[in-house]
């Protein structure tokens, strides 16, 4: 039947400093049964996104020394970033890949929460498919507040964590970890430094809002750029694709005068997403997969 081989994408909180960042890459690069796909820092987030595909076993290892190294170097009373953040090691997702079934991917991301709250004395919650109580399924509930909040929000009646102690840690914060669907990071960028532009725009385009079923949105200022973003999660591709969240941001800013500057991809992403692009801005019909010359040669080998 083969090997079992999950996804595994964990969100840091540093996107600054080099030196910290290949510390808390370095487990990923020397963990047999795990492959580094791709991990980029992005400076106005000031935020690490990893990608690793591997083993339960290995994945599991390697999340662990890297949780380790993130919670000895990142001091989150210091950290300021645009992204929104709870803890060092920010969050954990696990996608199933093949031969694992989403019920196996819980239970690794349930063991591996165990593990961590006991060994680093932190308070870990589930969510998505992972989650003990629906209110906790949205990462953006559990994350409400941000590191900052923490400290009341984690004293409320249904808010302690489900391993771990039932207080902050006073340097890492706290950290979600689950299993889901592979989720695409999007971000389209916005000729203008109207902060208050991208926020509305964010709002109008997300599900929360009265948007797109399977989005996820908010406003970022990018500094370094002098322009501002709305930063999604796709969170199911197959259902709101990236063309209607791109033409749709793109009809919201002409009601402030304002054009798309550009986009970006976060992390690795699968076939399908760029594909269904192509396609709907092509015109293409009965469009197959199968059309991709390097998907020809690996369905062939």
């Amino acid at each position: 039947m083969g090997n079992k081989i999950l996804e595994c994408v964990p969100n840091f909180s540093e996107g600054n400093n080099r030196e910290v960042i290949e510390k808390i890459v370095e487990p990923f690069r020397r963990t047999d049964g795990v492959k580094l796909l791709d991990y980029s820092a992005d400076r106005d987030h000031n935020r690490l996104v990893v990608t690793l595909i591997g083993e339960p076993e290995g994945l599991k290892s390697s999340l662990l020394g890297a949780m380790e190294a993130a919670i000895r170097e990142i001091d989150m009373n210091r950290h300021r970033g645009e992204h929104p953040r709870m803890g060092a090691v920010d969050v954990i997702p696990f996608i199933p890949v093949r031969n694992v079934s989403m019920d196996e991917a819980v239970e690794l991301s349930k063991s591996l929460a165990e593990e961590a709250a006991e060994r680093f004395n932190l308070p870990v919650y589930l969510y998505e498919a992972s989650a003990t109580a629906p209110e906790r399924q949205n990462l953006a509930n559990i994350r409400k507040g941000q590191f900052e909040g923490f400290f009341e929000k984690i004293k409320l009646p249904g808010w302690e964590p489900d391993y771990g102690p039932k207080e902050v840690h006073k340097t890492a914060g706290v950290t979600a970890i689950g299993a889901r669907m592979p989720l695409v990071a999007f971000n389209v960028n916005l000729a203008t430094d109207d902060l208050d532009i991208a926020n509305a725009i964010a709002k109008r385009i997300r599900h929360s809002g009265g948007g797109l079923r399977y989005c996820k949105a908010i406003g970022v200022g990018l500094k370094d750029k002098g322009m501002v973003q709305v930063s999604m999660n796709m969170t199911d591709y197959t259902k709101t694709s990236l063309y209607q969240s791109f033409e749709m941001i793109k009809m919201e800013a002409r009601r402030y005068g304002v054009n798309v500057a550009g986009s970006e991809l976060v992390g690795i992403l699968p076939m399908q997403a760029l594909t269904d692009v192509a396609a709907y801005y092509l015109g293409l019909q009965d469009f197959s997969e199968k059309q991709v010359l390097e998907n020809r040669l690996l369905w062939e080998d």
